[in-house]
């Protein structure tokens, strides 16, 4: 990839991610970005976002709704609550199957593994419980 032009839209994505611990849509990336840059397309957004993927800096998850983006890239896994959708941080060490995998399976390398949790969250559980 050639070099990559500095770009303050895509600082402020990418900072915006990293102070955020909620999993965020494009469209609530889109919503708050918008305040320091009125002009910003979603599109732009959209663009930024798969490239900051591309580039390694973020990774997208995917739901059974809208797409969620994380600025925590470091392995983790994720929990999907089933009523809200909410998306949380799973950092229970958990044993890597990565190598066990490549010992058995014939059909190429695999290089990660990502779980993911489904359940119903505390919050959704409280609401539950008092209905």
């Amino acid at each position: 990839m050639a070099a990559l032009k500095y770009s303050r839209q895509r600082e402020c994505i990418k900072n915006y991610l990293r102070g955020r611990e909620d999993h965020p849509t494009a469209d609530m990336i889109y919503s708050s970005i918008r305040r320091e840059f009125p002009n910003i397309s979603l599109g732009t957004v959209y663009r930024n976002l798969s490239l900051l993927i591309e580039l390694g800096e973020i990774q997208k998850i995917t739901t059974d709704g809208a797409d969620r983006f994380d600025a925590k890239i470091e392995p983790h896994n994720h929990f999907i609550c089933k009523n809200c959708r909410c998306v949380l941080d799973v950092m229970v060490p958990l044993e890597d199957p990565v190598p066990k995998i490549n010992r058995l399976w014939e059909y190429g390398d695999v290089e990660e593994c990502r779980l993911e949790f489904r359940g119903i969250c505390k919050n959704c559980r409280k609401i539950e419980s008092h209905a």
